[in-house]
């Protein structure tokens, strides 16, 4: 007996209530569980209601399926989890938390009054549009060119270590909520220190906050697990426990998967793994389990041989390029959603001296790449020894200069975040770069 041919489908995704990111990664369950199985996702955009102004911002993103539901089964199955999600259409084109949209499916036409194919609204919604155009570079859809139109995250570097290139030992080791004998904070001096630190970045700019127990600079040596742990749970939980209504997003620095998963538990957004998930084949599993958001940086090697790993022979950006490639493909093989996905070429590693300068000209170019479309990306340039080479500076604590013309670089180049030491002095760069490059 033959069995029902499996046919591929792209899906548009929107929500403008609630957690809207959540409720499209419930909607993608949902497909899979019905056997509508999600092979690909795009990014995801935030944009401007149309038709009905008067509502909150969107959020749209395109998922390619395949289904051996024919295309009135496949719109009756989405329609049935906008349901059991609870969607409930006051107005037409009105506040929704869920929205699925069959836009194209094989090569059909359909025309029949519950379903026309290809969508009719494709043509004049440049939110379908650009996240189709991601899936499927290769069809005619004409799209402009993705220009970056929203401000730039600062991420402030919180490193919970003795030994890190320029700020070890800085930032106060706290004591751990969560422990046995919980201590009152303003008792505590590291603690209250800590919470002190933490309250400076934020008022200074910071919208996210690297948390990080293991040095990576070269020839860092590893820590035993229980080590990191000790280092960066507490830190995560404390911010959680006192900031509980500032908007920031905690991003825990590690290349371990256990770490990861303890981090998340503990309030953590983001996962910023700077060998791209690469030196723990737990990693990717686990940030798709825990449906965090992981940030890919670039790396060859370990922290103890990437310097011996920096020859480029097909060009610097390209092997860049075609290496993050096989990076995303990974995760998105291990099941990481497209949209939980962000990138980081990787200043200092596997990369020295001018090459890094080389990066920061060609981000641009490593933006555009095929297959690398899309996604947001994160540059880490503060401080660096490549800032110290070009200006002469040799204390890292007095590279802001140099920094902050690289911090300038990353913007017109189309960075989303910029990790940084120097929060106050970043933040003026950043609000000036966006200024002139981003409105």
């Amino acid at each position: 007996m033959d069995l029902p041919a499996q046919r591929t489908a792209y899906i548009a995704l929107g929500s403008n209530m609630g957690d809207r990111i959540a409720w499209i990664e419930k909607a993608c369950n949902e497909m899979d569980a019905r056997g509508i199985t999600v092979k690909r996702t795009s990014s995801l955009w935030e944009t401007e209601p149309m038709y009905v102004l008067d509502q909150d911002r969107f959020v749209n993103g395109v998922c390619e399926v395949e289904t051996t539901l024919e295309p009135l089964a496949l719109l009756d199955a989405l329609q049935d989890i906008e349901n059991q999600l609870g969607r409930k259409k006051v107005i037409d084109k009105g506040p929704r938390n869920i929205d699925l949209d069959i836009l194209l499916y094989e090569n059909l036409k359909v025309d029949h009054p519950r379903l026309q194919i290809p969508h009719i609204g494709i043509p004049e919604r440049e939110f379908v549009l650009r996240p189709l155009a991601e899936l499927i570079p290769d069809k005619p859809i004409d799209h402009a060119p993705l220009q970056p139109t929203r401000k730039t995250h600062v991420m402030a570097i919180l490193n919970m270590t003795p030994d890190s290139f320029s700020d070890g030992g800085t930032v106060p080791l706290p004591t751990d909520p969560s422990s046995a004998t919980p201590s009152d904070p303003s008792s505590d001096p590291s603690t209250t220190a800590f919470l002190q630190k933490v309250q400076t970045l934020l008022a200074s700019g910071a919208t996210m906050l690297d948390i990080g127990g293991q040095s990576t600079a070269p020839h860092a040596p590893p820590i035993p697990l229980d080590e990191e742990l000790r280092r960066v749970l507490p830190a995560i939980r404390l911010i959680r426990a006192h900031f509980p209504s500032q908007p920031v997003l905690i991003s825990v620095d590690t290349y371990r998967a256990a770490v990861a998963s303890a981090a998340v538990a503990a309030g953590a957004d983001i996962v910023n793994d700077v060998s791209g998930g690469a030196m723990d084949p737990a990693m990717l599993p686990a940030v798709a389990a825990l449906g965090a958001t992981v940030c890919l940086m670039h790396m060859r090697g370990t922290p103890a041989t990437m310097s011996t790993l920096t020859s480029y022979p097909g060009g610097l950006v390209p092997g860049i390029a075609r290496e993050l490639v096989a990076r995303v493909a990974a995760a998105e093989a291990a099941g990481v959603r497209r949209w939980r996905i962000v990138l980081d070429p990787g200043l200092g590693f596997a990369k020295v001296g001018r090459q890094n300068v080389d990066v920061l000209r060609g981000l641009e170019e490593l933006r555009g790449w095929p297959g690398l479309e899309g996604l947001p990306w994160l540059v880490g340039s503060s401080r660096k020894s490549f800032v110290g080479v070009v200006t002469g500076v040799e204390e890292p604590r007095e590279r802001i200069w140099g920094t902050a013309a690289t911090v300038a670089a990353a913007v017109q180049g189309g960075a989303d975040v910029v990790r940084v030491h120097d929060v106050r002095e970043m933040a003026q760069v950043v609000r000036m770069a966006d200024a002139i490059w981003r409105y």
